[in-house]
């Protein structure tokens, strides 16, 4: 168990921010969990799926995550665990209990002490009442992007675009036509159909 302790801090060590560690550690330590920093999931940050046939649990985050879109999704995550524990598996996913468990064990570390200054006011602006996913909230998403670890001058989050810019996502080339809240129509050029596609959406610029 020690050697795992170990592994597991010197995880957090490496994806988190400093001030951070302990209190992760300090969540897996009191009610444990299997832990995956897994590939690069492009439909998802994170994950947990409570299984009833299963005293332990298991949450992986992606590997490639900013120190701060890792925090934020790990306590998401365990959110997802302490809710699920405490309430039942009946209960929604992303509905009030898991929204108070979220906020609770976001308080130690909701700080300009852990999070830069612009992502500490869009979190802080999140956490009165937060989305299924940090993706779904285009200001904070859009504050955590710049932090991301790998940021390629060829791309661009899709909102950033302007409108009639045409872009490629997944092979496929569109052109950006009217944004729709968090959704942006687009066209898709060889067909000329219409998609809905996340405005905050990575993107490649066109050549």
């Amino acid at each position: 168990m020690e050697n795992r302790d170990t592994q597991f801090l010197e995880a957090f060590k490496k994806h988190v921010p400093e001030s951070a560690v302990d209190y992760c550690f300090q969540l897996w330590k009191e009610k444990p969990f299997n832990f995956f920093i897994t590939r690069d999931r492009s439909s998802k940050l994170g994950d947990f799926r409570y299984r009833r046939d299963r005293k332990v649990q298991t949450i992986s985050i992606n590997y490639n995550l900013s120190p701060y879109q890792f925090l934020i999704t790990y306590i998401h995550e365990v959110a997802h665990y302490r809710a699920f524990d405490r309430h039942g598996w009946k209960i929604r996913p992303h509905g009030t209990e898991w929204k108070l468990t979220f906020r609770e064990l976001m308080l130690p570390v909701l700080s300009d002490k852990v999070f830069p200054k612009d992502v500490y006011l869009a979190l802080l602006r999140h956490m009165k009442n937060p989305k299924a996913s940090t993706g779904a909230d285009l200001l904070l998403a859009k504050v955590l992007k710049s932090y991301d670890l790998n940021i390629s001058p060829d791309k661009a989050l899709l909102i950033d675009l302007p409108s009639g810019e045409v872009f490629s996502l997944q092979g496929r080339r569109f052109r950006k036509d009217q944004i729709r809240r968090t959704r942006v129509v687009c066209e898709e050029l060889s067909t000329g159909k219409k998609f809905l596609i996340s405005a905050h959406a990575e993107v490649k610029k066109s050549d």
